[in-house]
C-alpha cells in the first residue's frame, strides 16, 4: 500500500456530493460488506473498485478484502484513521473505504432481460429508504430496481451502506421519467402494481386469486405522502397491504418487503413465471 496523496483526498471527498459524483461517474463504497462486493463486482468485464483507503488496523483486519481489491487492480493507500473518518459518513468507520464506478445499467438492457420481478422506486427522497428497498429486492430475488427521476440519488453514502452491498447483486435503472417506466415494462409483459395503502385492491386478495404468479412491477412512493395521483394512475391496479392488527401503517421499506416476498412466493409457487422459465 502507498499512502494516499493529498489530491486522492480531495478527489475523494468530493464524491460526498451528487453533482460531483455525476460529474466523475464515481461513488463511495463504505465498510467490509460493501467493499467486498465491490471487489468482487465487474461490470461490462471491467473491475468495479477503483481505489481503496484502509487504515493499518482495518487492512490487517480484513486481509481478504484487501487481497480481493488487489486482484480487482484497484490503488490501495493505506489511511490515518482520521484521514479516514473524513472520507466516512458513519459515527464510527469500519476503516475502508472503496471508490466505486458507477454501475446503473440503461433502462432499456432492463427491460430486454424479461424480467420477472421489479421494484420501481417513484418519489422516494430518503436514501436510507432506498438502499433499504433496494435490499428487499435483492433478498427477494428481484429481476432489477429503476428509479424514477423523482426518486433519490441511489449512490448517495447513504443509500449504499443502507443496501448492505445489494446494490452490487442486482441490475439498477436510474433517473427513468416514471410515465416511461411504465410504459417500458407494460411492453415488456410485466404487470404494474401500486403499492398505496389507499388501493382499491387487497394485497391478500391477490395472492388467493393468484394474480401476482406472472410478471410484477411493484411501484414505491414517498415515505410521507405515498404517490401522487399522476403516478398512482399509470399502475394497473393500485393494491393496499391490509393491516389486520391497529397500526395505523406500514412504512416504507416494510411494505416492500411484503410485496416482493408476496410475488417471489406467487411466482415460485406451481405454475408462477419462475418455475416454468427457470429454476432461479
Amino acid at each position: 500500500m502507498i499512502p494516499p496523496s493529498a489530491t486522492r483526498i480531495a478527489a475523494a471527498r468530493r464524491l460526498a456530493r451528487r453533482s460531483l459524483r455525476g460529474r466523475d461517474r464515481r461513488f463511495l463504497a463504505e465498510g467490509p460488506q460493501a467493499v467486498r462486493e465491490a471487489a468482487a463486482h465487474r461490470m461490462d468485464g471491467e473491475p468495479v473498485l477503483t481505489e481503496l483507503f484502509a487504515t493499518e488496523e482495518a487492512a490487517g483486519r480484513h486481509g481478504d478484502i484487501v487481497d480481493a481489491a488487489r486482484t480487482a487492480g484497484a490503488r490501495l493507500h493505506l489511511t490515518p484513521e482520521d484521514t479516514l473518518a473524513s472520507l466516512a459518513r458513519t459515527v464510527t468507520p469500519q476503516g475502508l473505504v472503496g471508490v466505486c464506478r458507477f454501475l446503473d445499467r440503461p433502462f432499456a438492457d432492463v427491460l430486454a432481460a424479461r424480467p420477472r420481478l421489479v421494484a420501481l422506486l417513484a418519489h422516494v427522497r430518503d436514501p436510507g429508504n432506498a438502499g433499504t428497498v433496494l435490499r428487499c429486492a435483492d433478498a427477494a430475488g428481484a429481476d432489477a430496481v429503476v428509479l424514477t427521476d423523482a426518486s433519490v440519488d441511489v449512490y448517495n453514502p447513504k443509500a449504499v451502506r443502507a443496501s448492505v452491498g445489494s446494490l452490487f447483486h442486482l441490475p439498477v435503472a436510474v433517473g427513468v421519467p416514471a410515465p416511461e417506466a411504465v410504459a417500458g415494462l407494460r411492453a415488456a409483459g410485466v404487470r404494474v402494481l401500486a403499492a398505496d395503502g389507499a388501493g382499491d385492491r387487497d394485497l391478500d386478495a391477490e395472492l388467493d386469486a393468484g394474480t401476482l404468479s406472472g410478471p410484477t412491477a411493484w411501484m414505491f412512493g414517498n415515505e410521507a405522502w405515498g404517490l401522487p395521483e399522476a403516478t398512482r394512475a399509470l399502475a394497473d391496479d393500485v393494491v393496499g397491504v391490509p393491516i389486520h392488527g391497529r397500526a395505523e401503517s406500514l412504512n416504507l421499506a416494510t411494505a416492500a418487503a411484503v410485496c416482493l416476498y408476496a410475488s417471489a412466493r406467487a411466482q415460485r409457487a406451481p405454475g408462477g413465471c419462475r418455475s416454468v422459465t427457470s429454476s432461479g
